[in-house]
């Protein structure tokens, strides 16, 4: 496993390719926000953003979005996996945003995993991106990047986060989602990763089973 130098290094070499990462994903209220991660759940970003684009335009607020309905959104979101039970949580989720919180995105963990159809890794976005806390979404790209460089080890996604907050510097911690992510995404991909353009290559333990 990594040493407090090395993980160090990994970060240092991070923020100079890219100082300021931020989701890929579209967005342009908390609100948005909030929908897009309910919906990138086993889907791409890619492909949340070309369904949000439409859905935005009818349904940009809890009001607009009960007042689409569950029928309509379904059908704006088929494309998306899982997008029946998606519709029905973001249906589910809006009325308690109205009911609950004055149609606002809650603040705290607590409240957000409260919310149908989200659960820790969605709140960790949400806490990251919207509020500024120092979180850690451990989706599939994270959780096996942080295993195959030997950054953090653990059999499932909490435990990686947990690791990978004890062990990132603080300085780094708030960005560190979003660095991993793209990492993998782009260059420690699942199946071919792209070693010869990684720029931590040196620093990897190449765990490549």
């Amino acid at each position: 496993m990594k040493k407090k130098a090395e993980i160090e290094k990994i970060f240092e070499r991070f923020q100079a390719e890219n100082p300021t990462p931020k989701t890929e994903l579209i967005y342009h209220s908390e609100f948005e926000l909030l929908v897009a991660v309910m919906l990138s759940a086993q889907a791409t970003d890619i492909g949340v953003n070309k369904v949000t684009e439409k859905l935005f335009k009818i349904a940009k607020t809890p009001e607009a979005v009960l007042k689409l309905g569950e029928e309509n959104l379904r059908e704006l979101i088929k494309s998306i996996n899982y997008f029946k039970n998606k519709a029905k949580f973001i249906i589910k989720t809006a009325a308690i945003l109205l009911s609950e919180h004055q149609g606002r995105v809650p603040h705290t963990r607590e409240s957000l995993e409260k919310l149908p159809g989200v659960g820790r890794k969605t709140a960790n976005v949400i806490l990251n991106v919207l509020f500024n806390l120092p979180t850690v979404a451990v989706d599939t790209h994270i959780f096996r990047v942080s295993h195959r460089i030997g950054l953090a080890q653990g059999k499932t996604p909490e435990a990686v986060e947990i690791a990978l907050v004890k062990k990132i510097p603080k300085k780094f911690i708030h960005q560190a989602h979003h660095w991993l992510v793209l990492h993998g995404r782009y260059v420690c991909k699942a199946r071919k990763p792209e070693c010869q353009a990684c720029l931590i290559e040196n620093l990897c333990e190449k765990n490549l089973k």
